[in-house]
């Protein structure tokens, strides 16, 4: 992990922030780029940890990582520039766009741009998840997981809380269980 400066981690999720789509799932292939790729901040592995976390944390998904990778990198102060940097220029746009809100109603010009947005916006998801299926080891043995667990908050409505808590003890049983067999 290599050392950053609160302007850099500022610059870096100001960028993400400004041109980002779609909201916090279609952040993840240029917060990879720019944290993992680019700036060398987290690996691979650790991206994903940073983004589980994230997600697990009550609130906006896109602040939380701003908030791990900042504080991960530059402690607390690296926390604030980085959350700083992440929600600034989403804040003047929604600004912008409130006050000029009726003016903008009605017009098939922007309503053109948000309908050719859109499946941009699904094929940046998309290609996210199968990322992180490969980075998160997804295989012929365990792909029925994220199956059942989309049918399950989907179909019937499971609290992904649950889910989130019957994973992480399933995990430490798994784990604890094959520690022990190899212990032998």
């Amino acid at each position: 992990m290599t050392r950053a400066t609160l302007r850099q981690l500022f610059w870096s999720f100001f960028k993400i922030g400004t041109f980002t789509l779609g909201g916090g799932y279609a952040m993840i292939p240029l917060m990879e780029k720019e944290l993992v790729e680019k700036h060398k901040w987290l690996n691979n592995s650790e991206f994903m940890d940073v983004i589980t976390l994230s997600q697990a944390m009550p609130g906006v998904f896109a602040v939380n990582l701003a908030t791990v990778v900042g504080n991960k990198v530059r402690g607390l102060s690296g926390a604030v520039a980085s959350v700083v940097g992440n929600i600034m220029m989403p804040i003047i746009i929604i600004l912008a766009l409130a006050g000029s809100l009726h003016y903008l109603q009605g017009n098939e010009i922007i309503e053109s741009v948000f309908k050719g947005i859109r499946p941009v916006v699904v094929a940046l998801i998309t290609a996210t998840v199968f990322k992180m299926a490969k980075t998160a080891k997804i295989n012929k043995y365990n792909f029925w997981i994220p199956i059942i667990v989309v049918l399950l908050v989907w179909f019937l409505a499971v609290s992904p809380i649950w889910i989130i808590l019957i994973a992480g003890i399933g995990g430490f049983l798994f784990a604890k269980f094959f520690e022990r067999k190899e212990d032998l």
